[in-house]
Parts: structure tokens; C-alpha cells; sequence
């Protein structure tokens, strides 16, 4: 056990790396962060339509392993594992969290009309399914149609972060009816600056959400660290 809490933040790709570490930094530098790269994940979740129980056992492997390290809090940072997250979660006995459900939990307050936006294929449909069901536990009414930008992540992949903000801001740009627009996945967050410049809802990205809730989780946690 450290002084602080130990924080596992588990990868299934590279370009989500620096956006989260860059929110620890800034919203808890305190606690001790470890990185988790798992890249086959993404390579064979893009290979199936569902998610494999197969898949179920690679996600809740990688939280026990995670835990085992000493982790007092697990944070997943690729959107197209959802249902396999939640099921890691719910037998861990330390904060297990799914990257959207923070951002998910902020954009109820913008209205009913949510836009959320994907360079990630197979990750729309669990996010969708994860705001309905976020949507039906408040009683709530709102909607969130998936908008999906082909080859952003592929720049992103290949060093060319002007051309991945580019393509997902001018995606943004025809979105006219959204009281808010998420940006899906941690890779996108740099991108943030580029959509607010092309677009007249709010944006909200999930790294900042995501850290504020784990360190909400952790500290209320009575099994996980102590507060720094």
C-alpha cells in the first residue's frame, strides 16, 4: 500500500495514454498513477460485432492483475468494453470505472438533445446502450444520437494530431440540433479546442470527468487507500 492511493489506468490503445495522465496531473497529483498498455485489445474487439466472453475474461484479467499491483482505484480508458467493465466491477473490491460514465453523468444537465462523437467503430453501440441505461435510472428523457469520423483515429495513430482535431471538428460543424457534444473517447480530448471553434453547443470530454470521479470513488472507499 502507498501513501496515496494507486490508481491503475488500463489502456487498449497508446493515444489514450497522454490525455488521461495529463488529467491526473492536473486534478490529483497526489495519487500514484500506473499505466496498463493491452493494445490487442482494441486490434480484436474491431474484430467483433459483440463482445466475446472471451473478451469478458481478458477485461476482468487485466482489473485482478490491476488490483493485485495494489491498485486502490481501476480506471479503463477505451469506450468498446462496457458490459465487460461493469462485470469486473461488480466483483471487485476496488472503484472499477468505465471511461464515459462521468461525461455521461455531466451531460444530463445540458438538455435532452446529447450528440457524442466516435473514431472507434465498435465503441458507439455500448456507449449508446450505456446512456440509455444512465438515461432510465434518472427518470430521464433524453436522447443521444452517435456520430462516427473515419479516419481521425488513423491520424491520431500516425503522430498527425492537426489532422484528427481537423476531421472531427468539421464533423462537429454539421451537428446544428445537440444541446451538448461529447467527444467519445479519451484519445479525443485534444480535440476540444478545435470543435468548440466550429460549433456553438458545449463539449465535454471525458478524462477531466473520469479522474474527479475515481478520486471520488477511491477516497469513499473504505477498503480502498487512505486520502493523501
Amino acid at each position: 500500500m502507498t501513501d496515496c492511493p494507486r490508481i491503475a489506468l488500463i489502456h487498449a490503445t497508446r493515444v489514450a495514454i497522454d490525455p488521461i495522465e495529463a488529467a491526473a496531473r492536473k486534478l490529483w497529483p497526489e495519487a500514484e498513477t500506473i499505466t496498463m498498455l493491452e493494445e490487442s485489445l482494441s486490434v480484436d474487439r474491431a474484430k467483433e460485432v459483440a463482445l466475446s466472453e472471451q473478451m469478458h475474461n481478458r477485461i476482468l484479467a487485466m482489473a485482478n492483475y490491476a488490483k493485485d499491483t495494489g491498485a486502490d482505484g481501476v480506471l479503463f480508458t477505451c469506450s468498446a468494453f462496457g458490459p465487460a467493465i461493469e462485470a469486473a466491477a461488480a466483483s471487485s473490491p476496488v472503484p472499477v470505472l468505465k471511461p464515459n460514465e462521468a461525461m455521461f453523468d455531466a451531460a444530463f444537465a445540458y438538455g435532452d438533445h446529447i450528440a457524442i462523437i466516435t473514431t472507434f467503430r465498435p465503441a458507439a453501440a455500448g456507449m449508446e446502450e450505456e446512456f440509455r441505461e444512465a438515461a432510465t435510472k434518472r427518470g430521464s428523457t433524453a436522447r443521444m444520437t452517435s456520430y462516427f469520423c473515419p479516419s481521425a483515429l488513423d491520424a491520431k495513430r500516425a503522430g498527425d494530431d492537426a489532422t484528427h482535431d481537423r476531421l472531427i471538428a468539421e464533423l462537429a460543424a454539421g451537428i446544428t440540433d445537440a444541446d451538448v457534444i461529447l467527444l467519445g473517447q479519451f484519445s479525443m480530448a485534444g480535440a476540444a479546442e478545435s470543435v468548440c471553434a466550429m460549433t456553438n453547443p458545449p463539449v465535454l470530454t471525458s478524462p477531466d470527468a473520469a479522474i474527479r470521479e475515481i478520486r471520488r470513488r477511491v477516497e469513499g472507499n473504505t477498503k480502498g487507500g487512505a486520502p493523501c
